[in-house]
């Protein structure tokens, strides 16, 4: 018995083994077929990719080419080119749309944190003609909000600065530059170009708010095309960034100031301004004074760059003047090309002053009659909302849930 089971083991053994041998001989062989149809397809892969990378090598040697011969003639940079440095400009806005921008001619009066960026980007844009004017010189400390300068011009002509670093990104451009102060009486020399062209457009980004509301002035009693940025400095929401015409400004020193010296002048609106609406707070960022031993020095008036500029630091945050000047380019572009837009802040306003409107007309009534007309418009509404009573109630000092009533 013991033998036969000896046998029989032996038997089954031998039966696995061989089995074992042929099941491990067939995966071999699979594996080896795989591995050499991989191979083969990669091989073919590798073969077109080739044939590709030889196509595509060619076709930057062509783009090459046409720049290194453009370079050599930036008034002829050739339209083939341009049209691929602005290939996704043209999908987006179309034929059309970049034919408007091509043409358009634009001046930008002031190249800080905000006007640096409104020039970069409307020449990376198309734009193929602009005038830029500003009086000041590259610091160090405004290297957190400047466009393209580097340490390297610290002390150099801003207007120059960016000159030198377009025209190394858009040959096309035409860039005209004035190191000087604009100032109303060099107006019509300032804001025509060399050849006596007047500009489809003026950007404002001046921040000094006499120059500013001279120029938006002239700007609006020449019916000039036009664009103002409002303050900046001491803002932090992006979300709070709104373009509107400066008749709806909410929360905005600059616009507050510029408004009572415009309406002064007979310029009660039309004049289309980007601000932030963010509301001030004791917590965040404020208008710095000097010290004490500034004051003790003597002549303050010294330390600012001109007489009457400012002199008392603004705190700014690097990256909001660069999303304000992104905004007004992003605006014009779309307002040069034709394309769709639809400010909400200008509506959102007018319903507030119409329903602050509402109650005093219901008294109104009330109280003299259907006889007795409202002496006061839906537009006059802002400017004793914001202007005289500064958006508050002068009973309780609140400015929530406002409301106007006649006080005898």
């Amino acid at each position: 018995m013991a033998s036969n089971n000896n046998g029989s083991n032996w038997k089954l053994i031998a039966t696995t083994a061989i089995i074992t041998a042929a099941s491990l001989k067939a995966i071999e062989l699979g594996w080896t077929n795989y591995i050499t149809k991989e191979q083969s397809q990669k091989k073919n892969l590798l073969s077109s990719s080739s044939y590709n990378t030889e196509e595509d090598d060619e076709e930057l040697e062509r783009e090459l080419e046409l720049i290194r011969k453009s370079q050599r003639n930036v008034q002829n940079y050739s339209e083939e080119l341009f049209r691929e440095q602005l290939a996704r400009n043209y999908a987006f806005l179309g034929e059309e749309g970049m034919a408007k921008i091509k043409k358009t001619s634009v001046i930008v009066c002031g190249v800080g944190g905000v006007g640096s960026s409104v020039v970069t980007y409307l020449i990376r844009s198309g734009i193929t003609k602009i005038k830029i004017i500003d009086f000041d010189q590259v610091s160090l400390s405004s290297l957190n909000r400047h466009s393209c300068a580097t340490l390297a011009d610290v002390g150099k002509p801003k207007v120059e600065v960016l000159k030198e670093h377009m025209q190394q990104v858009a040959p096309w451009c035409e860039i005209e530059v004035i190191n000087k102060l604009w100032t109303l009486k060099d107006a019509e020399e300032l804001l025509h170009f060399a050849n006596g062209d007047r500009p489809d457009w003026v950007v404002d980004c001046i921040d000094n708010i006499d120059t500013k509301c001279d120029l938006i002035e002239y700007l609006h009693k020449n019916k000039i095309q036009m664009i103002s940025s409002m303050g900046a400095a001491t803002k932090s929401d992006p979300t709070r960034i709104n373009v509107g015409d400066i008749s709806t400004t909410e929360e905005d020193g600059l616009a507050r100031a510029c408004r009572r010296k415009l309406k002064k002048r007979g310029v009660l609106d039309g004049v289309p301004v980007i601000f932030s609406s963010e509301k001030p707070d004791p917590k965040k960022a404020k208008l710095m004074p000097l010290s004490e031993e500034e004051f003790a020095k003597g002549n303050v008036d010294q330390l600012s760059s001109l007489s009457n500029f400012r002199v008392r630091i603004l705190p700014v945050l690097g990256t909001m003047p660069a999303i304000f000047g992104l905004t007004i380019t992003t605006w014009m572009l779309c307002k040069i090309a034709g394309y769709p837009l639809e400010p909400i802040v200008g509506k959102n306003r007018i319903k507030i002053y119409d329903t602050l409107l509402q109650p005093l007309a219901g008294q109104n009534l009330r109280l003299g009659g259907e006889s007795e007309r409202i002496p006061i418009a839906v537009l006059d509404i802002p400017y004793i909302v914001e202007e005289v009573f500064r958006g508050k109630s002068p009973i309780s000092g609140e400015s929530t849930r406002l409301q106007l009533s006649k006080w005898d």
